[in-house]
């Protein structure tokens, strides 16, 4: 496919793109520091722009689905606007550029841990990412109206980091998944596994899911 990658550099961004290349993708990474990408590879092409500036729709159009890993930064003061703001702009374009798929890195703060309460609600959740945390729940809230694209949003476990990729996941839906530990965790490698899996072959079209290990 032809896969636009918005955030390619990123912390999550950067391994969707790797594993969409490794399969044979041909991808758009749109990024506002292209500088940061130095792989090479026949199937990558890289664009500067800015979401809240460029328009989407002319960056996106021509390819088969879009993967957003937009992020305004989470030292960003205004990192709550930017990120609505943002995915409006994105929601948007995608829709007027014809491409119906559109997927988008959620966050873990708005899964449930109990009925009715989700990861954000809790008194350890660290008030330092909050304003992130809310606007990633924001742009879920926004997408479970959108009834023009075929939307996925997948929200990582707790914990997220760099690690093996070993190819194997378990999948939920709008509640936290925990290992037989307790543990609620994935590498990165192994989320931008899932990512392209559901891609490939859906199987949550307008639904947010979750994997964990």
């Amino acid at each position: 496919m032809k896969i636009v990658i918005i955030g390619a550099s990123g912390q999550i961004g950067a391994f969707i793109r790797d594993e969409a290349l490794a399969r044979g993708h041909q991808v758009t990474a749109i990024v506002r520091h292209p500088e940061k990408i130095t792989v090479q590879d026949p199937g990558l092409r890289v664009v500067k722009a800015d979401i809240l500036k460029d328009e989407v729709n002319e960056l996106v159009k021509g390819h088969d689905a879009v993967i957003s890993a937009y992020n305004p930064g989470w030292s960003n003061p205004d990192m709550y606007n930017e990120q609505i703001e943002g995915y409006k702009r994105i929601i948007s374009g995608v829709k007027k550029s014809g491409i119906k798929k559109l997927l988008v890195v959620g966050g873990a703060g708005s899964l449930e841990v109990a009925p009715g309460v989700q990861v954000l609600d809790t008194a350890s959740f660290p008030e330092q990412v909050k304003k992130g945390v809310l606007a990633t729940r924001e742009v879920l809230y926004m997408l479970r109206k959108e009834k023009e694209l075929e939307w996925t949003f997948l929200s990582p476990p707790s914990s997220i980091k760099p690690g093996e990729r070993t190819g194997h996941y378990r999948v939920g839906k709008d509640q936290l998944l925990k290992d037989e530990k307790g543990e609620s965790k994935i590498s990165t490698p192994d989320y931008a596994v899932a990512m392209l899996d559901e891609l490939e072959n859906p199987k949550h079209v307008r639904e947010r899911f979750t994997v964990a290990y």
